[in-house]
């Protein structure tokens, strides 16, 4: 399996990274984590052929993580002429928050015809499911965002890869972490309070809890990026757009 980090941002754009997109490529096949509204960006520069993609899965319905399929669906449509299906998994309203952003940025382009089934599916709390030949089991966190948020835990090619989502320190972290070979984890702030998001002296605090075997920090803030050279620890990287990981 290989995580390719497409975009590592927080909302902002922080240090002039893109927004949150994973790309991971495994004998299943290649599926996205989050799509951000610059994924499609992110993805050219990687050299990454949108239509290889089958499934993408979504944490939560905040524009930095999920708009990015707006712009998918134009592209689809009209430069790619895609014919093969995709998959979308979300929070439970992910289909209609969709529906009304693509609505409100290109009129009308929800009613195009087109080449490719576009099928949604919802998560529940807790419950694996399998979508793309990937197991996934969402885990339930605390970042409002107008529908659950959730941590999700990826089973493929015999390993574990973990992404937390955006979400302040919930106990649920620990299960979602428990044993992976690669846990993603937000941080946007170093040390400051950060409502609904982690920072690294929390995450410091709880790596032997959380018990994952590598730690790859994502979403830094101004904060966070003004003092990442203080993060150190042998299991804990920073990601990089452009970052590309063997699992």
């Amino acid at each position: 399996m290989k995580v390719t980090i497409i975009g590592s941002s927080d909302a902002f754009g922080s240090g002039g990274r893109l927004q949150t997109c994973f790309h991971v490529a495994s004998d299943a096949g290649q599926f996205l984590i989050d799509c951000g509204a610059t994924s499609l960006i992110g993805l050219e520069r990687q050299h990454v052929d949108p239509n290889d993609i089958s499934t993408i899965f979504i944490t939560h319905l905040h524009g930095d993580h999920f708009a990015g399929l707006v712009w998918w669906l134009i592209h689809a449509v009209h430069l790619v002429k895609r014919t093969k299906p995709l998959t979308v998994v979300g929070p439970a309203g992910i289909e209609a928050r969709f529906n009304a952003a693509a609505e409100a940025l290109f009129p009308g382009s929800t009613a195009v015809a087109r080449r490719f089934d576009l099928v949604f599916r919802t998560y529940e709390d807790f419950v694996p499911l399998e979508a793309g030949g990937v197991k996934v089991t969402p885990f339930v966190v605390s970042h409002p965002s107008g529908a659950t948020s959730y941590a999700l835990r990826f089973e493929v090619d015999g390993k574990i890869l973990t992404f937390s989502g955006d979400t302040e320190w919930v106990e649920s972290l620990i299960g979602a972490a428990n044993g992976a070979d690669l846990f993603i984890c937000e941080c946007f702030a170093f040390e400051q309070a950060a409502r609904y998001h982690l920072n690294w002296r929390t995450i410091e605090a709880n790596l032997e809890r959380l018990g994952a075997k590598k730690v790859l920090l994502t979403h830094l803030g101004p904060e966070a990026l003004a003092n990442q050279g203080a993060i150190r620890h042998p299991i804990v990287a920073i990601a990089e757009d452009g970052l590309q990981l063997d699992l």
